[in-house]
């Protein structure tokens, strides 16, 4: 286990904040971006969704086959905490196929149709809830655990560190 004194543990718990937040500026992006065209008349939509919702994927795959495997290993004490966030993941992880399947009808639209641009928009809508409700209680619950000290083992990069959108 690493030692709290390190100050590697605690740097992990605020990289984990910084990662949700710049998931949570990834996806403000993509939704003030609805609907908004390049000027040569093509629409960043699916790229710019389409790279969000990769880097929200990666990064919960990321926690369930990697950090909240040493967590458990660690920390048992965290099973049921652990179970919610995975959960939390599945119910995420079909929001975002509905999103990348209606911003792939939205694109195949010669154009902007309002009504898959709301459909989108309200889906990514609903997917800023449920982030923000997660990433607030994983934050306060996986936090505390990282900066009470948890050995990475290699877990830290798919979690805390994405490509550029």
């Amino acid at each position: 286990m690493a030692s709290p004194s390190d100050g590697r543990t605690a740097a992990l718990s605020l990289q984990l904040s910084r990662a949700h937040q710049d998931l949570r500026r990834r996806l403000a992006d993509v939704r003030a971006g609805l609907g908004r065209r390049r000027p040569d008349g093509g629409d960043p939509l699916l790229t710019h969704c389409l790279a969000f919702c990769t880097a929200l994927t990666n990064h919960h795959q990321g926690e369930d086959d990697g950090l909240f495997a040493q967590l458990l290993r660690e920390r048992p004490d965290l099973a049921p905490t652990v179970a919610k966030l995975v959960e939390d993941h599945g119910f995420i992880s079909a929001i975002l196929t509905r999103v990348r399947d209606l911003a792939e009808q939205a694109a195949a639209l010669s154009a902007a149709d309002p009504a898959a641009l709301e459909a989108v928009g309200r889906e990514l809508d609903g997917l800023a809830a449920i982030m923000e409700s997660h990433f607030g209680y994983e934050e306060r619950a996986i936090g505390a655990a990282l900066d009470a000290g948890v050995a990475d083992d290699g877990w830290s990069e798919p979690v805390l560190r994405f490509g550029t959108p």
